[in-house]
């Protein structure tokens, strides 16, 4: 597009049992946000189930389907009609045994743009990820659109700031982050605050480091993993939101709440971009000679005797 600034969309919504109602609401809240303005719009992190990594169980694999498939034909028609550009985080079956949380990026004409594979894939209690996903292949990418070069990471990657640079450097102007967080309900009182805190600013830091916008989407609502009546026992995820906007110089421009349905929409303006890079050039400063250790999993330190 030839313009300078263009309207995101950010579909906060909760999950329930049944993944085609799903994926009807997700249809509904893409129109939705079109219609309201925005020229791009982000779903949360798989939001055509609940979150069903809180257990291990080989049936849950029938979640998963095939890129394109049934998600990408459905919410490619909505881009199609609504000359909208969509992102969706889907669980991928790209072969027997062989699965991906990835993010698909579709243009506003409906066909698919790119895919992103989740490189870090979490294992902690209630969020059993690494039982149902490989690893990403296809590294950190970004994606030409009508409005622009985007890129996209999902959830457990907003931690690494290794993989925002990446994208960064491939030209992206807004990193989106399709997200499934919450609190383990008995944490949320003791570290509750402390946990949205630190997951709102690390992003908004790697907004300040690269000089791009982000967007953080996530659900809402408390889940037991429940699909078609089968859950987890005991307290669940409380899903926290939260979902936000942050500018180029880490500045919240929108956010929205920890516990409604939302569509956030709001504003890239591409040459405020370009005047934070020309005020705070850190990838000018950037000593890339001196980088090298980065990719060891960690430096030993000689003990006194070496």
């Amino acid at each position: 597009m030839n313009n300078l600034k263009y309207r995101v969309g950010l579909v906060q919504m909760s999950c329930g049992p049944d993944p085609d109602a799903n994926l009807d609401k997700a249809a509904d809240r893409v129109r939705e946000a079109a219609r309201e303005g925005s020229n791009i719009v982000c779903l949360p992190e798989l939001f055509r189930a609940q979150y069903f990594c809180q257990r291990e169980e080989i049936a849950l694999f029938d979640l998963a389907e095939s890129i394109p498939g049934p998600s990408t034909e459905r919410l490619g028609a909505v881009a199609r009609e609504e000359k909208v550009v969509v992102v969706a985080s889907l669980f991928e079956r790209r072969a027997a045994g062989l699965y991906h949380n990835t993010a698909a990026v579709l243009h506003a004409d409906g066909s698919i743009a790119g895919l992103y594979r989740k490189m870090h894939i979490p294992d902690d209690p209630l969020y059993y990820e690494k039982f149902y996903f490989t690893p990403g292949d296809l590294g950190f990418r970004s994606f030409d659109t009508a409005v622009g070069r985007v890129g996209t990471l999902v959830c457990w990657d907003q931690w690494y700031p290794e993989g925002a640079r990446i994208t960064a450097l491939q030209g992206a102007n807004l990193i989106f982050y399709p997200t499934a967080i919450g609190w383990h309900p008995a944490e949320k009182v003791e570290f509750g605050a402390a946990q949205y805190d630190a997951w709102q600013t690390i992003q908004r830091s790697h907004a300040i480091a690269n000089g791009v916008y982000v967007a953080a989407v996530n659900r809402v609502g408390t889940e037991h993993g429940d699909v078609r009546g089968d859950r987890v026992e005991g307290p669940g995820l409380e899903f926290w939101g939260g979902s936000f906007l942050a500018d180029p110089f880490g500045r919240i421009i929108a956010k929205a709440s920890f516990d409604r349905e939302e569509i956030l929409i709001g504003e890239v303006d591409l040459a405020l971009l370009e005047d934070t890079r020309r005020n705070w050039p850190f990838l000018r400063d950037r000593r890339i000679d001196a980088y090298g250790p980065i990719v060891n999993r960690y430096l030993d330190t000689p003990g006194p005797d070496k």
